[in-house]
């Protein structure tokens, strides 16, 4: 016949008092009130060990801190998990492992962990330009902070400091690597869930300043200015280069050799060389080989295809470019990155796909699916609007008009 325990109640484990040797009152259901020589009374719970049904004891706390009810509380928190076969003593320990871990596992810690791991996918300024930053705005506010405990609100906190300078353009930079760094905490088990998703949306929108750019109607002006300058004719061929190619200054300049693919007539831009941080295929027409072949004896042995005046090794300067338009008397009329506007303005006037435009530009879509599928798809049309674009570039040196785009507009129902 199994043994009865009668349950204690409040009164006897107040009264309960201490003995010579150490002895327990039984409340049943494997807990147990152990009064010590010294007063000192704890609460145990005795249970099986899953699988092996192996007796022990879990110490449960010290009354009174611990009250019989709470105590009770516990036994059945633990039979219940002794019921899915998981050992209370183990969960106990892990549930306290993972906190602590959570605790010391600071927003700093994985942020720099994500530095380390994100230096392979970008160039060496970038890395810079995140890191410092982190350092000045984001560490100082939340560095220190248990990476589970940041939230949006403390998130913005930080952007809005940035705000507060008004540097729309870097408090977006900083909360699109804040976001990045709890998505990598996320895909690494540390967190469970991205607190910071949407944090962008609520920096107050700024008015863009363009660059200078001629309108369209000007690119014949443009075209002898650069043809006839006393540039060097590395400088003349860098501004060409990336008029046709539609990329950005910093690109055009570091162009490598390596990158080009003339028998397939592609150039394919890294990943870490580019502004979103993805590779950029850049279509080749025949005017832009001309340009390259005209680069090679100055270059072709060499790493970059437009190398520094001053040390060969490295590429040209980014503001090149410009120094180069100043001198030719476009100060404030004509940048080098304007050359984008110029292109992005004559192909969107002449009734070219929209998309297929900013494609070329290597402007970010937010939409990834849609992204993956732009990039694949819009290649060839890309191929056809930029041969025309090469030659109405061309055609604008050499004062012709350039045929209509109703011959290459078709290529958007394919």
């Amino acid at each position: 016949m199994a043994r009865t325990t009668t349950s204690l109640n409040p009164t006897q484990v107040e009264k309960a008092k201490p003995k010579d040797k150490e002895y327990s009152l039984a409340d049943g259901r494997g807990l147990l009130l152990r009064i010590k020589p010294n007063g000192v009374k704890k609460w145990v719970f005795n249970y099986p060990k899953p699988f092996t049904k192996k007796r022990s004891n879990l110490t449960v706390g010290t009354y009174p801190d611990i009250s019989l009810a709470r105590a009770r509380e516990l036994r059945e928190e633990y039979r219940a998990l002794l019921a899915q076969d998981i050992d209370p003593h183990e969960h106990r320990e892990e549930t306290h492992q993972k906190k602590s871990e959570a605790i010391n596992t600071t927003f700093e810690l994985v942020a720099r962990q994500w530095m380390e791991i994100h230096s392979t996918k970008v160039s060496a300024g970038t890395l810079a330009n995140i890191t410092r930053y982190f350092e000045k705005d984001v560490f100082p506010l939340v560095g220190k902070l248990p990476i589970e405990q940041l939230t949006a609100p403390k998130a913005i906190k930080v952007i809005n400091k940035i705000v507060g300078r008004n540097s729309h353009e870097i408090a977006r930079k900083v909360a699109r690597r804040m976001n990045s760094v709890m998505t990598f905490a996320v895909n690494a088990g540390i967190v469970h869930h991205n607190p910071l998703a949407g944090i962008r949306e609520l920096i107050p929108a700024t008015r863009v300043k363009h660059q200078p750019s001629l309108p369209p109607e000007q690119l014949p002006r443009l075209m002898k200015a650069i043809r006839f300058s006393s540039a060097k004719i590395a400088t003349r061929c860098l501004i060409e280069f990336q008029l046709h190619t539609m990329v950005r200054p910093g690109e055009a300049a570091e162009a490598e050799w390596s990158e080009i693919d003339e028998e397939k007539g592609v150039w394919t831009i890294p990943a870490k060389r580019m502004k979103m941080e993805r590779d950029h295929i850049v279509p080749l027409t025949p005017q832009v080989l001309d340009i390259l072949e005209t680069m090679k004896p100055l270059s072709a042995h060499r790493k970059f295809v437009f190398p520094s005046n001053i040390d060969p090794k490295r590429p040209a300067n980014r503001q090149t470019a410009n120094k180069a338009l100043r001198d030719m008397g476009f100060t404030g009329q004509q940048t080098a990155h304007g050359l984008r506007s110029l292109a992005s303005t004559t192909l969107n006037e002449q009734a070219f796909d929209h998309d297929v435009i900013e494609a070329a530009l290597a402007h970010v879509d937010d939409n990834e699916v849609r992204s993956a599928y732009n990039r694949a798809q819009y290649l060839e049309r890309r191929k056809v609007m930029m041969g025309w674009w090469s030659t109405h570039i061309e055609n604008a040196l050499a004062g012709k008009e350039s045929e209509s785009t109703s011959n290459v507009l078709n290529i958007k129902a394919s």
